[in-house]
């Protein structure tokens, strides 16, 4: 493999530019992920890596590590069949989310990601209220959200539910899927051009697995088909990216069951925008919209210009968010206090170095 190579996994000519002058270091572009284990594409192929013992030090937190589409600082062992992980270069969007069944933590999902493709199925899986939640999580991360329905030869009413989605995806491209048909990948095809990345998201079951395989042409999947209830068996567990025939970059994520909101302020404000502009015309800053006078999302409410549904899912997500900013202060105090306790009982026992 060489930087040609290298370039058409998304490594510019200036990060391999970034390396040139130092001996036993370069790029590289994290393709697979299996918790903090790694394979890096380099320019002499795909490698296996992990993190140095330095890195590991350094680490505060489960999601400093690298991530899958994360491009890192590695070295070669001598042998090259193997590398080690420096470290994290700058990225350009990072989708993260509160981690599943924990109020104290933050799972870092995927990196330097362009397009997010929101999957969710027309049939079992159809859920406004997620899509809410997904199209959040997405606009926070730098990505720009795409709405991928699934599974449209299930669904009889699909008009009906485009219209349900239409209040809370203005401005969002929304494609609508089927892989039983010869044309039924087209719309989202043409969508995916050399020179970007793409990342799968959605809930298991929505067909992710088996969209991946239709766009690389060949089975890299392997699924059992579907159950009576139209549920597929196969789960990713591990985060994989893959080149599609066109150049575009694809990323295959493990289906989510919770996707809490962590620090979403940015994702909020661009999701709700139409709430947002409700807000800096109410007559108090802090207004809560309960019992404040002057209040304009009140207003609206009573006219229609803003649902009641709307209006409640933005509350939720608002709390939510707002609870996730405390519980970060809360997590920043106890670190700083540790490293404080660390600190001094090192200062007991090796006072010489202090």
């Amino acid at each position: 493999m060489s930087n040609s190579n290298l370039l058409s996994y998304g490594v510019t000519s200036t990060l391999i530019h970034q390396f040139a002058d130092i001996s036993d270091r370069q790029v590289g572009h994290i393709v697979r992920q299996e918790r903090q284990q790694y394979q890096v594409i380099t320019a002499v192929g795909v490698v296996s890596a992990q993190t140095s013992g330095r890195f590991n030090h350094h680490v505060l937190d489960t999601s400093d590590f690298p991530v899958i589409g994360d491009f890192v600082g590695i070295q070669l062992t001598p042998t090259k069949d193997a590398a080690i992980i420096h470290q994290e270069l700058p990225r350009n969007s990072l989708f993260v989310r509160q981690a599943a069944g924990t109020t104290h933590q933050v799972q870092s999902v995927a990196a330097n990601v362009d397009v997010a493709l929101i999957c969710m199925s027309l049939n079992h899986d159809f859920n406004p209220h997620r899509l809410e939640r997904y199209l959040t999580v997405c606009w926070d991360s730098g990505a720009t959200p795409v709405v991928v329905l699934t599974k449209s030869d299930l669904c009889s009413d699909t008009e009906a539910k485009l219209a349900v989605i239409a209040p809370m995806t203005l401005g969002v491209t929304v494609l609508t899927t089927t892989t039983t048909t010869a044309n039924g990948l087209a719309p989202l095809q043409t969508f995916l051009q050399a020179g970007q990345t793409f990342a799968l998201l959605g809930s298991s079951d929505v067909g992710k697995s088996i969209l991946i395989n239709r766009l690389l042409g060949k089975t890299i999947i392997t699924t059992d088909g579907l159950r009576n209830d139209d549920k597929g068996h196969h789960t990713t567990t591990s985060r994989e990216l893959y080149q599609l025939s066109s150049g575009a970059l694809m990323i295959d994520t493990p289906g989510m069951r919770a996707l809490g909101l962590w620090g979403a302020d940015t994702g909020l404000a661009q999701n709700f925008s139409d709430v947002a502009d409700l807000i800096r015309h109410c007559r108090f800053r802090n207004c809560h919209h309960q019992t404040e006078p002057g209040c304009a999302v009140k207003a609206a409410l009573a006219t229609g210009q803003l649902t009641t549904e709307r209006g409640q899912s933005y509350q939720k997500l608002q709390a939510e968010n707002a609870y996730s900013h405390d519980t970060q202060a809360y997590l920043a105090q106890k670190q700083r206090t540790e490293v404080a306790n660390a600190k001094q009982i090192r200062q007991i026992y090796h006072p010489k170095h202090y």
